[in-house]
């Protein structure tokens, strides 16, 4: 599956409300919705200039509802179209968990997740993104990364 639209993605991340994971995948958050809030918010706190990191940490749930269980990096696959190469590069190497990654981002983007999952503020709601995706998909749709 591949998200075309902002719309469609931010359905995707409403529908991590109340969102558990699969029985038996306990390394899931408990609370996927809130959780890519604080991982984002964690991430523009440290990157404020960051865009794509920050929606990177915002949508590196929404693989657990659309492929339960399924293999590592297929968020990436499905925001790349909509949200440009490098938020589908940061999502595949933070799904590989791979301790020797030398990529800076993508340690950052795993240290955020791990501290969100213990983290607790209150990091807005999802309609605070909106136009950060939309900026994101407007420019990939500029550079012909959507059809």
């Amino acid at each position: 599956m591949e998200l075309r639209s902002v719309e469609e993605l931010m359905d995707l991340l409403y529908a991590c409300r109340g969102a558990r994971p699969p029985s038996g995948h306990g390394d899931g958050p408990a609370d996927p919705y809130g959780h890519a809030l604080r991982t984002a918010a964690l991430l523009r706190r440290r990157r404020p200039a960051d865009k794509e990191l920050q929606v990177a940490g915002l949508v590196s749930v929404a693989g657990r509802l659309l492929w339960p269980g399924g293999p590592a990096g297929r968020t990436g696959d499905a925001v790349r179209p909509l949200l440009g190469p490098r938020v589908a590069h940061l999502l595949y190497g933070h799904a590989l968990a791979d301790a020797r990654s030398r990529d800076d981002d993508v340690l950052g983007l795993r240290q955020a997740d791990e501290e969100a999952r213990t983290a607790v503020f209150d990091a807005g709601v999802l309609e605070d993104w909106r136009t950060v995706l939309e900026l994101l998909a407007a420019r990939n749709s500029r550079l012909g990364a959507v059809d």
